[in-house]
């Protein structure tokens, strides 16, 4: 009986992707390890070129993650690096090479994600892109690479069947306020961001949600708008100072938006969160760095890539049409100091 690759495995006592790299000559694996599984396969007549002719589907092992062009701002990437290196994490653990890209090339502006389709170089993709073009589009609607969108949904996408992980944010801008009201928080202003990706329409969303159900009037006053940054919490707080003398809380709408506005309420005399309370969302590294430590909205970022991934695996295992599937996790509260309640 021939021998297979996943004779090979247990007789090297790896996984049998690594045996296929090793033989497929992969830079991922290490000499040595290439060397003895190619010493085990030789020994055992293993003939490399029927290896390669049978190959399931011709597999490359190799995932595409097409990250959001929005990184090209290096300040607002803080809270995407988890999201990131989560997604890596997990594909490392299932033994799959990564191929990181944009949609788009930054200097050419060709088409990554039909370059990389084109050429066969990838198993599947992971896009974490809210805005594809036509052409991107055009080149998934007819591709037989199996693809998960993770985080966003672009808009074409919207009410189709696909396969999509996120995070409800819905409810996280709903659990954000409902835990201020029931602070005894009546007059609460939001700091919100007009971006790509939905996130923060459905976070408002869920603050207005909140407050009709608790029987307080939305006040379209009470919503205003940055970037996502530091600078713009801080700045929208010294902007805002007459309105901010009316609220008793505030909701920013992720947490670095959040830490400028508590660092721009300190300078104008206002102490947190005895005067104001204040709530971020994302739950990043940095709600704990400063005082008060900020009580926030997590992201189950681990969870999230960890369904992502193996749903793509799934999809690309599978020998039979695997139906799409919209996963969205729920997010969770994370009491801390800033809102008057340390847990």
């Amino acid at each position: 009986m021939a021998i297979t690759t996943k004779d090979i495995a247990k007789l090297a006592n790896v996984s049998q992707s690594t045996v296929s790299r090793s033989l497929n000559d992969s830079p991922m694996i290490p000499e040595k390890t290439k060397k003895r599984i190619k010493k085990i396969a030789e020994e055992h007549g293993f003939q490399f070129n029927s290896h390669a002719r049978s190959l399931a589907a011709n597999k490359t092992y190799t995932i595409g993650v097409i990250l959001p062009e929005t990184l090209f701002d290096s300040r607002v990437d803080t809270h995407f690096k988890s999201w990131q290196n989560e997604l890596l994490e997990s594909l490392e653990r299932l033994e799959f090479d990564v191929i990181i890209s944009f949609f788009q090339n930054r200097f050419t502006k060709k088409n990554n994600i039909k370059r990389l389709i084109a050429a066969k170089k990838i198993d599947g993709l992971i896009i974490l892109e809210p805005s594809l073009d036509d052409e991107t589009i055009n080149v998934l609607e007819k591709t037989d690479i199996p693809f998960v969108f993770c985080k966003y949904i672009p808009p074409f996408y919207q009410a189709k069947e696909v396969d999509f992980v996120c995070v409800d944010q819905f409810k996280g801008g709903y659990i954000a306020t409902e835990h201020l009201i029931k602070l005894g928080h009546q007059k609460i202003l939001s700091i919100s961001a007009n971006n790509v990706g939905g996130e923060f329409e459905l976070r408002t969303e869920g603050f207005k949600a909140a407050l009709v159900n608790n029987n307080i009037q939305y006040d379209e006053e009470m919503l205003i708008y940055g970037n996502e940054t530091f600078q713009s919490g801080y700045e929208l707080i010294l902007n805002h100072l007459e309105k901010v003398k009316d609220v008793t809380a505030i909701f920013a709408q992720n947490d670095l938006m959040a830490l400028g506005a508590i660092q721009a309420l300190k300078e104008s005399g206002f102490n947190v969160p005895q005067d104001i309370a204040v709530v971020g969302f994302d739950d990043i590294d940095l709600c704990t760095c400063y005082k008060p430590y900020l009580t926030t909205v997590h992201q189950p970022t681990k969870e999230i890539a960890a369904l992502t991934c193996k749903r793509l695996i799934e999809k690309i295992e599978s020998t039979e049409p695997v139906a799409k599937l919209k996963l969205e996790i729920s997010p969770s509260l994370v009491i801390r100091e800033s809102c008057g309640i340390d847990n």
